[in-house]
This record gives structure tokens, sequence and C-alpha cells, in this order.
């Protein structure tokens, strides 16, 4: 069962385009953007990718989806991932509509599986910021 990481990195750098979903990861909010038509996209940008309006509102969301797809990873891509072995990195379909790549934590492996609902979680990476990971509720 994947658990929160002991040493998060690599810790985020942001830019202004996605400087807002930083900040209220600070806050733990899950904030995204939304056009005047409803579409509503993750990750950060600076237009609508749907009707490609440019009046982006960042609003923040419930935090809650369902699990889209997910693998075990045994092998980690990197060596800052070497000690969450084996971890699963998730598709989560946020309530709100978009997709979002995570982590799933605190969920053992055995009972992972695609549609189950899921939540998130936070954990702190220093005074800027929060890595939104999701765990099965």
């Amino acid at each position: 069962m994947t658990t929160y990481r002991p040493n998060p990195s690599p810790i985020p750098n942001p830019i202004p385009t996605s400087a807002p979903f930083w900040a209220g990861t600070k806050e733990h909010k899950l904030m995204l953007q939304r056009c005047p038509r409803g579409h509503v996209s993750y990750y950060a940008r600076t237009h609508c990718p749907q009707c490609l309006s440019k009046e982006l509102e960042w609003f923040e969301a419930s935090g809650r989806g369902t699990l889209y797809s997910f693998t075990i990873c045994e092998r980690a891509q990197s060596a800052d991932f070497e000690p969450d072995v084996p971890y699963v990195v998730a598709a989560i379909a946020l309530a709100e509509g978009p997709r979002m790549t995570s982590l799933l934590v605190d969920t053992p492996h055995d009972q992972v599986r695609c549609d189950m609902p899921v939540e998130v979680v936070w954990q702190d990476v220093g005074d800027e910021a929060a890595m939104p990971y999701f765990r099965g509720v």
C-alpha cells in the first residue's frame, strides 16, 4: 500500500499560468479552471481547450472523483521515486469532468479497481505548496 512520500520530490516549480493552482494547494484546495461556457479544465492553461476562450476563472473543486485507470509501478521511473516502490499512478476522473494524474495512496493495492470512488488528500512539501494525492473511499 502506497502511503505518503517520505521526502516528496521533485518539488513543483510554478509558472505564472499554474501559480493559482499551486497557491490553492498551500491551503489544501484543489483549484480548477472554468471558461464562461462552463468547460472545466485541468491542467492550468492560458485558454479553454474546448472553445479557446481566454476568459478563464479559477474555482475550488470538490476533490472527489473516480479511478479511471491505474498502474502499479514495481520499478521507479527515476531515483526520486525509489523509496516509494511499489506505488500506484492513477488517472482520476474528477467529479467536475477533467482527468488528473496523481498517486493513489492509503489504499491497499489488492483493493484498487477502476471506477472506485476517490478523494483528494494532501501532503505538504514546504511553505509554497502541497501535493494532491488521492485515496479510495
